[in-house]
């Protein structure tokens, strides 16, 4: 299924002359809220009434023939890889990398599934591991993984789907796809710019997960790719109490939590329920036809549910569901898109659009880990700087990876004021690339790419990140969320 109408993900570099002349800071930045560029996503007369998305893809991890690297692809985002990696000028030497991206393509959650499923999921064709073993040394681990099964006696049915898989995890196509995401990053930043070590090396690599499985079943499959010599090998994955978790976020700010609901998913705010009313006939269409009742809040707070039952399907190349009693009553691709237009606008409207709350809930809600970044980059800067907690922190790593979900990136997206705002699909990637000036560009810049290429802020003293100044942007963050995150305390408690 291929949309049309594109919006273009991908955006050209800036030359080298379009920020000489801004490579200065005085410590002064904006932090102010700016509205995203204009965009067909937003207008709600094309949501309800138009056709395709936007010419994004839903239906497949590899793009058709003639369709150009850096499209919205749902089902495996577009990420840095070599043939199309934008090269800094030889004036400027690369230091540190950190990366952030949302796990691959996966089966819907249980709660997005409909009461009875069609048709069956299986996914005897992979084997996620669950296994404990003593460190350093001590008796061996058997290397055990999950089989999922059903048994006569029980006489429970499960949620939604029969088959054996379960709900969430990462399917087999994600596992590959997560792979390849691990080989093409290597073909980057090994390859082509000889930045990372050839071989795995836990001094100057780091890996991070959130508390959600899935994340961990994608960093084996990347891990693997970037380094195949790990196979068999003990690799740790830094992850931080399930409390107090900044990645996810799981962390409690009861203040962006409050705005979210205000004004978001669930809200009675007349904004949020414009799209809502406007897509009653779809919702009276699809639960008529999937058995969701309309009195289902998670069904109808948002389009979240039915966007990833039906995006899901798509991208494992599995029909479109029918009535179990009415075969012929089948989800059309033409409401499927509706769908999709739908979410999209949410996203947007979510973590963008809707006004200075955006910014506000984004800060509270992911201040700490661009806290951690902002300590990450200054450690990489400061080679001096004193390391904290063995890798986590340390200024010896120059490569720093983190797995994460649709909200962390949305999260991180919104901070940066990114100009298109999008639902960050199957693989989204963020990354965060720290350049040494040389000769008469002295300093430190800081890159950011979104997709493949450099991000767009709508914020003036962001802009278009192309090596803006490491100051301004630490500037930026300090002024959002304080140097080693102090305001956000004050932020979440209503101070």
């Amino acid at each position: 299924m291929r949309f049309s109408n594109p919006i273009p993900l991908l955006f050209t570099l800036s030359s080298i002359k379009s920020f000489v002349a801004s490579q200065s800071t005085n410590g002064s930045v904006d932090l102010s809220w700016y509205a995203p560029a204009a965009s067909q996503i937003d207008n709600l007369n094309t949501v309800i009434n138009g056709s395709g998305v936007y010419g994004f893809i839903f239906n497949s991890s590899v793009l058709p023939r003639g369709t150009s690297y850096g499209t919205y692809d749902w089902c495996n985002m577009p990420h840095v890889r070599a043939q199309e990696y934008p090269r800094v000028n030889a004036s400027f030497s690369l230091q540190y990398v950190e990366v952030i991206h949302r796990h691959h393509k996966r089966t819907p959650y249980a709660a997005n599934t409909f009461p009875i499923e069609s048709y069956p999921w299986y996914c005897d064709d992979e084997g996620l591991f669950y296994y404990g073993k003593p460190l350093p040394s001590g008796n061996g681990s058997a290397d055990t993984y999950w089989s999922v099964y059903t048994s006569s006696s029980n006489p429970l049915a499960p949620q939604g789907f029969n088959g054996t898989c379960q709900f969430p995890q990462i399917t087999r196509g994600g596992l590959d796809d997560s792979w390849q995401h691990g080989k093409d990053l290597y073909g980057v930043y090994h390859d082509l710019l000889d930045f990372i070590p050839k071989h795995y090396d836990s001094k100057a690599v780091s890996y991070r997960v959130t508390n959600n499985v899935i994340t961990s079943q994608v960093a084996g499959m990347l891990i693997s790719g970037m380094y195949p010599q790990t196979s068999g090998r003990d690799i740790p994955l830094l992850i931080q109490p399930d409390s107090i978790d900044s990645l996810e976020p799981a962390y409690t700010c009861t203040t962006a939590s409050n705005l979210y609901s205000a004004y978001g998913s669930g809200s009675n705010a007349t904004g949020w329920l414009l799209h809502l009313n406007a897509s009653a006939p779809l919702y009276a269409s699809l639960d008529a036809l999937s058995g969701v009742s309309p009195t289902d809040e998670g069904f109808h707070m948002s389009w979240d549910h039915y966007f990833d039952n039906l995006s899901s399907r798509l991208c494992h190349a599995k029909p479109l569901p029918c009535n179990i009693t009415n075969t012929t009553l089948c989800v059309t691709e033409a409401q499927a898109e509706e769908v999709f237009r739908l979410g999209e606008y949410e996203y947007s409207y979510i973590y963008r659009a809707a006004g200075p709350e955006t910014l506000q809930a984004a800060v509270g809600s992911y201040g700490i880990w661009v806290a951690e970044l902002a300590e990450n980059l200054r450690h990489a800067v400061n080679a001096s700087e004193p390391s904290s907690v063995g890798n986590a922190t340390s200024e010896r790593v120059r490569y720093r990876h983190n797995v994460a979900h649709d909200g962390s990136l949305s999260r991180l997206l919104a901070i940066l004021q990114v100009e298109t705002m999008v639902w960050p699909g199957m693989g989204s990637e963020v990354v965060f690339e720290l350049y040494e000036g040389k000769d008469h560009m002295q300093g430190w810049y800081l890159r950011v790419l979104w997709g493949g290429q450099v991000l767009r802020s709508s914020n003036p003293s962001l802009g278009v990140m192309d090596l803006v100044p490491v100051q301004t942007v630490l500037d930026y963050f300090d002024g959002l969320v304080g140097v080693n995150a102090t305001k956000i305390p004050g932020i979440c408690n209503g101070g």
